[in-house]
């Protein structure tokens, strides 16, 4: 699924519903929650579940009727049954993001290991039965746990609109190619990278530069990266950007979708050791939503931690609608919900 617009024409986001899944439900004796990845394929939604002791995805329906999200229904729940590759046993599965290859039928999910542990990122393929299928390889600048920072790698993935392949993006800076976002302006880019599915190969990567930090500091913790991406048409992506700051409460949240393109003078950073040291263009970006201007249509004002962007079912007016969740980190830091978001995609 993409959505077909003119080169001269750009997109416009609206805000339609939100729906909260209550935070005690289970489905087959597993919590709903910390879902941190979304991908919308054959009628259901899948969810994976950013939970590195039993990691797992779930599959779900949901109701739209008149623009509203009238329910949320988990049908099942999928654990990983490959017990003796050594690949489950290797490596830490912190899964951020999830997709359906409808040709193959084929898992896809993204973890971003646990690198304070030396465990690196990791993308693979599994099977309905939760079989592995295949792991992809990553690219030279992807593969050196030293330069990544812990928590700030894999989180978002997209089926490309070519049906050809996918994209990956970290969530924060490598060391080599620039400093954590901060409240001042400061060079930071992350990369996209884009993998072919017959090669099993990373083919492009682009980099794309995150914002600043948005005032007041006011706790301990100051955070911000890309946390969720969605290629609407071929080479222009929708790109979630959040940041978080501690000693809010419940409201420390600043979330921003972004539209970025590659155009003829985007570099394909793929051969670039390092962005600190190299010239390059990144993708353009422009805002296109800010959650801070809808703040007053959320439950208690919260714009959450959001994490999973995906295309949903088309609109009675004939636009494309769009889908993001928050993960609630299981209410381990506090008030957090698990949060849908349904949007509308038009032009202008």
């Amino acid at each position: 699924m993409l959505l077909s617009c003119k080169n001269n024409t750009q997109i416009e986001l609206q805000f339609l519903d939100e729906y909260i899944v209550k935070d005690s439900l289970y489905i087959n004796n597993s919590l709903v929650g910390g879902l941190s990845g979304l991908d919308y394929a054959e009628g259901y939604y899948y969810c994976v579940v950013d939970d590195q002791v039993v990691p797992r995805f779930l599959k779900a329906t949901i109701d739209i009727q008149e623009n509203e999200i009238t329910s949320v229904n988990f049908e099942s729940v999928s654990f990983f049954k490959d017990n003796i590759h050594s690949f489950f046993r290797e490596n830490a599965l912190d899964l951020e993001a999830i997709f359906l290859d409808e040709a193959t039928q084929e898992i896809n999910l993204v973890s971003e290991g646990a690198i304070n542990s030396n465990k690196p990122p990791s993308i693979f393929s599994i099977d309905k039965n939760g079989k592995l299928v295949h792991v992809y390889e990553l690219p030279k600048s992807l593969k050196d746990n030293s330069i990544m920072r812990h928590n700030a790698v894999f989180e978002g993935s997209s089926k490309s609109a070519s049906h050809k392949g996918f994209w990956v993006s970290l969530e924060g800076p490598l060391k080599v190619d620039g400093a954590a976002p901060t409240f001042k302006k400061t060079s930071s880019p992350i990369r996209i990278t884009y993998f072919d599915k017959k090669t099993k190969k990373a083919t492009k990567q682009f980099a794309y530069q995150l914002e600043h930090i948005e005032k007041p500091m006011k706790g301990s913790v100051n955070v911000s990266g890309v946390t969720a991406i969605l290629e609407y048409k071929e080479g222009a992506f929708l790109i979630v950007e959040r940041a978080y700051k501690s000693g809010f409460g419940p409201f420390g949240n600043t979330v921003k979708i972004f539209e970025a393109s590659i155009d003829q003078k985007t570099t394909n950073i793929l051969g670039i050791d390092s962005l600190r040291t190299s010239k390059y263009v990144p993708l353009k970006k422009r805002l296109v939503f800010n959650f801070n201007d809808v703040k007053q249509q959320l439950t208690q004002g919260i714009i959450d931690n959001i994490e999973g962007i995906t295309f949903g079912p088309k609109l009675p007016n004939g636009n494309q609608s769009l889908l993001l969740v928050s993960d609630n980190n299981f209410q381990a830091f506090g008030l957090q919900l698990n949060q849908f978001i349904l949007m509308e995609i038009s032009t202008k």
